[in-house]
């Protein structure tokens, strides 16, 4: 199946169209030519990245149907916010209140919601982030591919497994083909439209060269592509958007200098930062996010990260534990416990309900099998899919015992989808 539903273009204005999704009215960016009201297109991240035949549409859209306003059922029903307060204390309960009521919150209200320790208050907590996503976003839950194409890096982070300090690491490097390959077969076989191409810093990637796969990607396919290649300059985002780049994935790790200098030796936060909001005035999506219990990182920033992504414009948030590595100078650190993954997911909707979409990252499936229900019931809505050739998938060792490493992708489409229906989301990106 694909991951969108078609909808029909209803209005037109200037670079922007309106489009209707069973009544439910989005508005997308369009860069094809000749698109008319009417038209019938697939979105993904607030982009139309294809139009399609009125007799193609119409028949995928007749399958979709029913199942579209079940899913939208049983979403209602599991989001329904409930209103016990058992164990619940009156300052917790006031803010939350004021949460649901879609009112914003002052960054002290939110580091008490990050600082919940009773079961009682977590668990409503996670339940108002989930009626929040419910309420402004609905059922819709992003399924992006992604692709690693090259395990090198010049880096030397700390907590990372291919950085240079891991010296023992087999590296991979794809080709061009086995790239193009691994895209065709995401798009054209299991139905991809939205893909992650990721990789270390490799200097053999250069801009142009990138820009070059890039354009030959578009030329074959119709998807929305994001970068994740780590600082390739300024000039380079502007290379690559040009080149048909429409998103990126690039974290802060943590809003504090001084521990970010610490884990990135001869590296700036804020040469980081510039990237990103250099990247937003291009017109990128933008992917960020922190690392989750990071040694020496304190509640207090785990606050200052989620403002950070808010204030960098973030399309989607991408806040995952920080698992240590054995072949990395933070080997011997602690994983964060499960609660404070997921407080970090449920605060990044509070703190913006109306607009984020809120990853599910793989290395808390590696922390807990059960992370991605968990996630998606505490305000989540966006899921990865590893759709990187198997034989290269080990090899890209960012932590040890990655989840799905070792399933093929098929069987990750199959378990997505059974639990995408049993929560009653939809796997499209209807837009913005």
């Amino acid at each position: 199946m694909c991951y969108a539903i078609p909808g029909r273009v209803e209005t037109i204005e200037d670079r922007y169209v309106t489009v209707d999704y069973f009544g439910e009215k989005k508005r997308a960016i369009n860069e094809l030519d000749g698109l008319k009201i009417g038209d019938y297109i697939y979105a993904q991240g607030g982009f139309v990245i294809q139009s399609l035949p009125e007799p193609e549409a119409k028949s995928i859209l007749a399958v979709w149907k029913e199942t579209f306003f079940e899913l939208q059922e049983m979403d209602l029903r599991l989001s329904r916010l409930d209103t016990e307060s058992k164990g619940v204390d009156a300052k917790t309960l006031r803010i939350l209140d004021k949460a649901a009521e879609g009112r914003e919150l002052k960054p002290e209200e939110l580091y008490h919601l990050i600082t919940l320790e009773t079961p009682y208050e977590r668990e409503l907590l996670y339940k108002t982030a989930n009626f929040l996503r419910r309420k402004y976003l609905g059922n819709s839950c992003c399924v992006h591919g992604i692709i690693e194409f090259s395990s090198f890096c010049k880096r030397n982070c700390h907590y990372c497994g291919i950085s240079t300090n891991h010296t023992g690491l087999k590296r991979y490097r794809m080709t061009d083909d086995e790239i193009l390959d691994a895209v065709r077969e995401a798009v054209e076989v299991h139905g991809f439209q939205a893909l992650v191409l990721q990789s270390g810093e490799d200097p053999e990637f250069s801009a142009p060269k990138l820009a070059e796969l890039i354009r030959e990607i578009k030329r074959r396919h119709h998807c929305l592509i994001f970068i994740s290649v780590g600082e390739i300059g300024i000039d380079g985002l502007k290379e690559l958007y040009d080149a048909g780049a429409r998103g990126i994935l690039l974290r802060f790790e943590t809003s504090d200098p001084e521990l970010y200098a610490k884990l990135h030796p001869g590296s700036l936060l804020e040469t980081r930062l510039e990237h990103l909001r250099k990247a937003f005035e291009i017109g990128y999506l933008i992917v960020t996010g922190g690392l989750i219990g990071l040694p020496g990182q304190t509640p207090r920033d785990i606050l200052n990260d989620i403002l950070l992504a808010k204030e960098l414009h973030a399309e989607m948030f991408s806040f995952g534990p920080f698992v240590p590595h054995p072949d990395t100078p933070l080997a011997g650190n602690n994983t964060p416990d499960v609660e404070l993954i997921l407080g970090t997911l449920a605060a990044a909707r509070i703190a913006d309900p109306e607009n984020a979409k809120i990853l599910v990252t793989t290395a808390f499936e590696t922390v807990d099998p059960g992370a991605r229900e968990k996630g998606l019931m505490a305000g989540a809505n966006s899921v990865m899919l590893n759709v990187t050739p198997e034989r290269f998938r080990e090899c890209y060792e960012i932590y040890p015992n990655r989840a799905h490493s070792h399933e093929g992708i098929p069987e990750q489409i199959e378990t997505t989808l059974s639990l995408l229906r049993g929560l009653g989301r939809a796997p499209t990106d209807l837009g913005v």
